[in-house]
């Protein structure tokens, strides 16, 4: 069997997300990898040395430069016949153009798996993760994203993949890009950060939220909130944490104001280590913390800082 593997980057580097969703490729055997991108030679570079992966397609064309879903579903749908399985990682990208893929082939798309257990079976999580469905799929192909905070990376380095060029599909005519609004900053990105500090509802205003940035800045750590802070207007959608923003598994995750609702607990409760601030000892977040301090906010935080 042979599996291809959507690369996410952004046309300069290899994403995370790409390794821990080769690891999961791995269970159908051969493991090709896509690169669909504009001026992304280097991508391709980096794709053929990550450890198992025996090609590496590369599609550089100006119509792959902004990742819209329709192109990239055409691009990949015409590759289809040549592959048992198609997987890409569960981000805002492979949510957006495999959907399109999978009905395009008349088949059923498995969403989020968090194990492999065969080539036809998966577990994935339902109700906000607080259970486990087991899915085993009849189709001829298997059409999957993988939540990548559940799988090992794979090894960037060790690979000597062979490197094949492709064209590009016939563009769809049906979306073009228009641009792009995004917020910069110097600290990690959520779903790669080691270490992520986020605040909720309890932080009261977007102001109140220098006091987490400077924490953040002394731990080198990113910056996140629950989606009561993010409804109110305290930071940018971006900042999300949660069933309907980003799943996260830092190796240290400390939790600031935020009660603990389901929707955010689906989100970071298997980060490695769980520390929650809180003034309600009767929070549900205590219940997935590992260290849990009773205590305002606005005392604890700044004395956090200063201790660092």
């Amino acid at each position: 069997m042979t599996a291809l593997v959507f690369v996410e980057h952004d046309n300069a580097e290899v994403k995370d997300a790409t390794l821990a969703t080769v690891t999961a490729a791995k269970t159908f055997g051969d493991v090709h990898l896509l690169v669909a991108g504009s001026g992304c030679a280097s991508v391709g570079d980096a794709a053929t040395k990550i450890d198992g992966v025996s090609k590496v397609l590369v599609a550089d064309d100006a119509l792959y430069e902004h990742a819209l879903a329709e192109e990239l579903a055409n691009l990949v749908i015409g590759l289809a016949d040549s592959y048992d399985a198609i997987l890409a990682p569960a981000t805002t990208t492979g949510k957006n153009f495999l959907p399109r893929v999978a009905a395009a082939l008349d088949m059923a798309q498995i969403s989020d798996i968090i194990e492999v257990v065969s080539e036809d079976t998966f577990k994935r999580p339902i109700y906000a993760g607080n259970a486990i469905a087991t899915v085993q799929s009849s189709d001829a192909k298997k059409i999957i994203t993988v939540r990548a905070t559940a799988f090992d990376k794979a090894s960037a380095e060790g690979g000597s993949a062979a490197v094949e060029t492709i064209s590009a599909a016939a563009g769809s005519g049906v979306s073009s890009f228009v641009g792009a609004e995004l917020s910069k900053s110097d600290r990690p990105e959520l779903t790669s950060a080691k270490i992520i500090i986020s605040g909720g509802r309890g932080m009261g205003s977007g102001e109140n939220f220098a006091l987490i940035d400077a924490v953040a800045d002394k731990l080198g750590a990113a910056v996140g909130a629950s989606r009561a802070a993010v409804d109110a207007g305290f930071v940018p959608n971006d900042y999300q944490v949660g069933q309907t923003g980003k799943i996260v598994a830092p190796e240290l995750y400390i939790a600031v104001g935020i009660s603990g609702a389901i929707q955010h607990l689906a989100g970071m409760k298997d980060s490695k280590v769980i520390v929650a601030i809180n003034k309600d000892e009767e929070a549900p977040i205590f219940q997935v913390a590992d260290y849990g301090l009773v205590a305002d906010l606005f005392d604890a935080v700044p004395e956090l800082e200063k201790a660092l």
